[in-house]
């Protein structure tokens, strides 16, 4: 009975991973755009949800709308004003559901023709731990203005007033360098922005040629901008002119994003849980065959050989006397004469 304990034992310790791993919660999954969620109007853009292995069921889901689909990719070949808006997707095992993505907002740009312009104060060249302000203008009065950085940004706020708003940078460092745009639209339609401004260089000078493991990410000292891939600083106006915190919009990177930790850590104890499972099954089928063959061998009767001994002979029959003289008279009538 020993293997059968021990096997019993492996099963109970399995069946509690299993139902813990049952109740615990699910991974978040991942939400992104592709190549951008700044969408320019009819280019192709697709949303795509990805969950741990093994998922049942996706639904990715427009807000606000009743718009939903039970597939994790929305694939737009041309962005559309109607496609414009906020998503959010999640995913079923079983009967339970996970917790909801984060939101990723899908912004059309180009909706309006009549793009802002940007501009450096006082130059677009600047050294290091100077100031500048980054100065976005429209002709018309949208009440939000958004700065973008290609390659690595982050929020900022500005001192917003009509028809433009200033992005100023305290203390200029090797990171700040770089390409900027910026764009205008209304607080009304959040989600659809007019076309970009002309690029906008802003050189550091004074600074000797950094490699471009350097120049990729921003040094730790520098508090201006966390880590992140991307980010909008969108300023909100006020038209009374008062200051507002900025609001940032987190753009995914082009690459294709791998399930987080949790959703890795997931995906490995149901590994666990599997393997211990199929070694628990095992060893209950040896158990099984071990007890079936002890048994076995302890019901069979201990058979005696049988020893071989010759055979009695076989009784033979007496024949009567007339069969055996032949049918001859007996001897006394032999020698009687007539």
């Amino acid at each position: 009975m020993a293997p059968s304990l021990s096997a019993l034992l492996c099963v109970g310790l399995c069946l509690g991973q299993v139902v813990q791993a049952q109740h615990g919660p699910l991974p978040k999954p991942s939400l992104q755009a592709l190549p951008s969620s700044l969408a320019p109007l009819k280019t192709q853009v697709t949303i795509r949800c990805q969950g741990p292995p093994g998922v049942d069921l996706y639904r990715l889901e427009k807000l606000r709308s009743v718009n939903y689909q039970d597939q994790p990719i929305l694939f737009i070949p041309a962005m559309e004003e109607r496609f414009a808006g906020c998503y959010r997707c999640s995913y079923q095992n079983g009967s339970r559901w996970s917790p909801p993505s984060d939101r990723l907002e899908l912004v059309a740009t180009g909706v309006y023709a009549n793009k802002p312009s940007i501009s450096a104060q006082p130059s677009p060249a600047v050294s290091p731990g100077g100031k500048v302000t980054l100065q976005c203008r429209s002709q018309y009065s949208f009440d939000q203005f958004a700065l973008y950085k290609e390659g690595d940004a982050g929020p900022q706020k500005g001192s917003e007033k009509q028809y433009w708003a200033d992005f100023p940078i305290t203390a200029v460092t090797v990171a700040h360098s770089g390409t900027y745009r910026c764009y205008s639209f209304s607080s009304k339609l959040p989600y659809l922005w007019s076309a970009p401004s002309d690029p906008l260089q802003l050189v550091v000078t004074g600074t000797s040629v950094t490699p471009g493991w350097l120049s990729a990410e921003p040094p730790s000292s520098v508090t201006e901008f966390p880590e992140a891939s991307r980010k909008l600083s969108i300023s909100l106006i006020n038209k009374s002119s008062t200051i507002e915190p900025s609001r940032s919009i987190t753009i995914s990177p082009k690459g294709p994003e791998s399930p987080t930790g949790l959703a890795q850590q997931h995906y490995t104890k149901s590994n666990l849980v599997r393997i211990c499972i199929g070694a628990v099954i095992l060893i209950l089928l040896v158990g099984l065959l071990a007890e079936d063959w002890h048994s076995r061998k302890k019901s069979l009767p201990h058979r005696v050989r049988p020893i071989r001994r010759p055979l009695p002979p076989l009784p033979q029959t007496q024949k009567p006397h007339s069969q055996q003289d032949g049918g001859r008279p007996d001897g006394h009538n032999h020698g009687h004469h007539h």
